[in-house]
This record gives structure tokens, sequence and C-alpha cells, in this order.
């Protein structure tokens, strides 16, 4: 809240550089706000009495908005991309499943590793944990096992995380 939206009868000032200016009454405050061409700013309403600052609000908003969106620029979004296995996988399919989940785990992404069992596939339960355990060995020095090899209902899943740089 800013200038007449406040409410309080007094209110403790704090000027542009920080300074305490002490404890006055709202009216007081706003007339020497005003005389320094600048906005009285609510920062702490909860405070008793409330806390307020003389500055220019305009270019606090301003640098605000400005360190938002840098700090946006620097997010990195870490997606999950699925990587589907079989119970019997040939080797050389084994092969590029494994330098695939290597290139997601290189641009930092999680990998989810599954397996669909398919009719009499169900009693072989075990096949599928072996192929998630070599897979998880395969993918060792770039990412680790957050959440191991699990069955649920007709599939198996496993997710890895990246190594940290």
């Amino acid at each position: 809240m800013i200038n007449e939206d406040i409410k309080a009868k007094e209110v403790r000032v704090v000027d542009d550089k920080g300074g305490q200016l002490g404890i006055m009454p709202l009216e007081s405050a706003r007339k020497m706000a005003a005389e320094r061409d600048m906005d009285l700013v609510l920062i702490a309403p909860q405070a008793n009495p409330p806390v307020c600052r003389v500055m220019d609000y305009g270019k606090y908003k301003f640098e605000r908005q400005k360190y938002e969106k840098e700090a946006k620029k620097n997010q990195k979004v870490v997606e999950l991309k699925e990587i589907r296995l079989s119970v019997n996988i040939g080797s050389h399919d084994f092969d590029t499943k494994v330098s695939h989940a290597e290139k997601f785990l290189a641009e930092g992404n999680k990998v989810k590793a599954s397996i669909r069992f398919r009719g009499r596939e169900m009693a072989h339960t075990s096949l599928g944990n072996e192929v998630m355990a070599r897979f998880a060995q395969a993918l060792t020095e770039h990412g680790a096992v957050e959440k191991p090899a699990k069955l649920e209902g007709r599939s198996m899943q496993m997710t890895l995380t990246p190594n940290k740089k």
C-alpha cells in the first residue's frame, strides 16, 4: 500500500537510505514524502506501529520486476523423459535406449524407464527387474536411481536423475 491507501494513525518512518526517522502521525509522514517528491510505502503492516518507507515507488516497482525477470531467466525447467524398454529387448536396441537416456541426463532432464508386460510376460516379472537393473548399471556415470524399479499393474517403472556436475 502506498500514500493514501495507508490507514494507520501512527507509523514508523524509514527514509530511502534506510535511516530511522522515528514514529510520527501518518499525515506528517505523507507531507515529508511529498516534500521529497517521493511516496510513502507500507513495508511491514503487521508491526506495531506499522513501518513505512519514503521511496520512489515507480523506481522500486521497476527494480523488483527487473529482478524477478532475471531470476526467472536463470531457472532451469527439468523435464521427465520416458524410455520404454521390453522384457526381451535386443542388445543393440538396449544400447540405443541407453545412449538416448545418456543424452537426456546430460541435458539435465530426469529419465523414466518403463517396461510394459504383455500376456504371459506377467509370469516373468523377474526378467523385467533384470533389464531395469542392467539399464541402471549402464547409466551409473550419467545418473542415479531416484525411484527404484517398481511393478504397478502391468508395467514396471524406474526414475533416474542426472548426476550433479
